[in-house]
């Protein structure tokens, strides 16, 4: 007797999928919802590049850690968000545009700094400027390079490839920018007699000055929730510290040293924030306004701000000595701090949260 052999039924690939995707139904197929009207580069190339069980897979997470924690998961943070996924960043950087963007910046730099070698600028900075630099610029980079290490261990945690995306390319940004510096102290450095490109590290480690700011760079260097750091980097430190000592400092006092150079590299930095300032207001309010975890969320950010806060208002108190170095004194550090607690506030403001009482002091 002839057992008959039963048919092969074939299993269609997209089975481990969602069965309804947004869009299915239009012969103009997308995977997502965009949020505009129109899907964007930016989401085509970065959105679902991880993929979530809670969105497209049925059988959970492909890979987990030993521990049985999964490939990506929402305990990294004390936030809490009814969709991750909702969030884009506002200035819808991706690969691409990132390294044209970093391409640009660089650019501007060298150029800036080899014409102004080309001319002798260097030999014509006064001679407590060229202090400030070896010893007060040197010294800054460490921070900036700090802070970069920071985010790009957090980027690693994120819930999103979006959110691992605004995240990584703030590191980037910030690495870049002690780069700069480091290469710029050691350009000018050929062309001054005597310029001491290596003692920046020692004030970093050694000088009272500047240990408020180093213990502020520790503290969120070790903090274990990634926005925690997000968090602190961009709505703490850079209005506090970064601003104050860019902005409030080098770009004002530099022009009365005859010294036209050095705002410039400068100003890449300040122009890097505007962008990551943006990104941050964004993911954090989507988080404050969430229709879940609002309260939550707003309590855990005001505990975040109190505690960086309170560390970053001595930091940078700390810092008003610099302000008298320069021998033509045309920077106040009254107006920068004041300008600095000013920035902060408003930041506060387009979140719902309240500053620390060490900040409106």
């Amino acid at each position: 007797m002839t057992t008959a052999i039963p048919a092969y039924v074939p299993v269609n690939s997209g089975a481990a999928g969602a069965a309804l995707f947004a869009s299915s139904d239009s012969r103009k197929y997308n995977y997502y919802t965009p949020k505009g009207r129109k899907a964007t580069h930016y989401e085509d190339m970065t959105l679902d590049v991880q993929p979530d069980p809670k969105r497209y897979l049925l059988q959970d997470w492909i890979i987990n850690f030993a521990d049985g924690t999964p490939t990506y998961s929402e305990k990294w943070t004390a936030a809490r968000s009814s969709d991750w996924h909702a969030y884009r960043a506002v200035d819808e950087e991706w690969e691409r545009t990132h390294y044209q963007r970093q391409s640009t910046i660089e650019g501007m730099i060298s150029q800036a700094v080899e014409n102004g070698r080309r001319s002798g600028a260097p030999t014509r900075f006064d001679k407590a400027w060229v202090k400030v630099l070896e010893k007060h610029l040197g010294a800054y980079k460490h921070a900036e390079f700090g802070l970069g290490c920071s985010l790009m261990h957090a980027q690693r945690y994120g819930y999103t490839q979006m959110v691992n995306s605004t995240i990584l390319t703030n590191s980037s940004y910030k690495l870049r920018f002690s780069q700069d510096l480091t290469l710029y102290l050691g350009d000018i450095g050929l062309d001054i007699t005597g310029f001491d490109a290596e003692i920046g590290k020692k004030q970093w480690l050694e000088d009272p000055i500047w240990q408020p700011t180093r213990l502020l760079i520790e503290t969120i260097g070790g903090a274990e929730d990634f926005l925690e750091k997000y968090f602190a980097i961009n709505v703490v430190f850079e209005p506090l510290i970064g601003e104050l000592f860019r902005s409030g400092f080098v770009m004002q006092a530099a022009a009365s040293q005859n010294d036209f150079i050095t705002p410039t590299v400068v100003s890449s930095a300040e122009g890097d924030y505007q962008r990551n300032l943006a990104n941050t207001v964004e993911m954090l309010h989507m988080l404050v306004s969430d229709s879940a975890h609002s309260a939550h969320n707003t309590a855990l950010f005001n505990g975040w701000l109190k505690t960086y806060g309170d560390l970053a208002v001595k930091a940078a108190k700390n810092l008003q000595p610099i302000w008298s170095l320069p021998t033509v004194k045309v920077a106040k550090f009254a107006d920068a701090y004041g300008a600095a607690t000013e920035r902060m506030r408003n930041i506060a403001n387009q979140l719902g949260l309240a500053l620390p009482a060490s900040v409106t002091a």
